[in-house]
């Protein structure tokens, strides 16, 4: 069963999620537009993935990867796994996961942004990763099955949902047991003011 959003959240998730899907709407459709952070091969590379895993990809599967991190750093997936990719934007971390887990293997990625989706789906094609889906959903409302993934992988995610109880609830419950989350985020160690809490400016900035 899905989780039920907490009521008492530091913002409106409406509001956050309408700011979210604004900033990563121009990143598919503009992907070499001018951003606060980097996109691309040349983040790719910055944040440390094989070169034999970037390289293959066709430049739309990889031009619009904002990530922060890589998740593949502390393991490499195994064949046959089956893996969710949360917040998987036009498929980036999705398609390095394809061609580790390999054609006994599955990954579905999930974003709550249209044109990412769309732009992800074409690169189905384009790739050519027939072990791939994309659909659309929450973090906080994952649109998969109880336990059905060995391997949870997100990049940059989980600090732009304010539910983060939530999140990490969906997150366990489609994994199988003794499943494996991978992600990297940004964490912050100091207490946050209330009014920069409520700012959303601030969560997407």
């Amino acid at each position: 069963m899905t989780s039920q959003p907490s009521t008492d959240l530091p913002v409106n998730a409406d509001a956050l999620r309408a700011e979210v899907q604004s900033k990563y709407r121009e990143v598919a459709t503009t992907p070499h537009g001018e951003f606060h952070f980097h996109t691309g091969r040349f983040l790719a590379k910055h944040l440390g993935y094989d070169d034999a895993w970037v390289d293959p990809l066709p430049d739309a599967a990889v031009e619009s990867f904002a990530g922060i991190a890589n998740p593949f750093a502390s393991r490499h997936l195994e064949a046959g796994e089956q893996v969710v990719d949360v917040g998987s934007g036009a498929g980036f971390d999705t398609f390095v996961a394809a061609g580790q887990v390999g054609s006994d293997g599955a990954v579905i990625g999930v974003d709550m942004t249209p044109e990412m989706l769309e732009k992800a789906r074409r690169n189905v094609d384009v790739v050519g990763a027939d072990n791939v889906e994309f659909r659309e959903g929450f973090v906080e409302e994952l649109p998969i099955d109880d336990g059905w993934a060995d391997v949870v992988i997100s990049n940059g995610v989980f600090n732009l949902c304010p539910d983060k109880k939530a999140a990490f609830d969906e997150v366990f419950r489609v994994l199988t047991p003794g499943g494996h989350l991978q992600f990297g985020d940004i964490a912050n160690n100091n207490p946050v003011p209330p009014e920069a809490m409520q700012d959303i400016d601030l969560w997407t900035g």
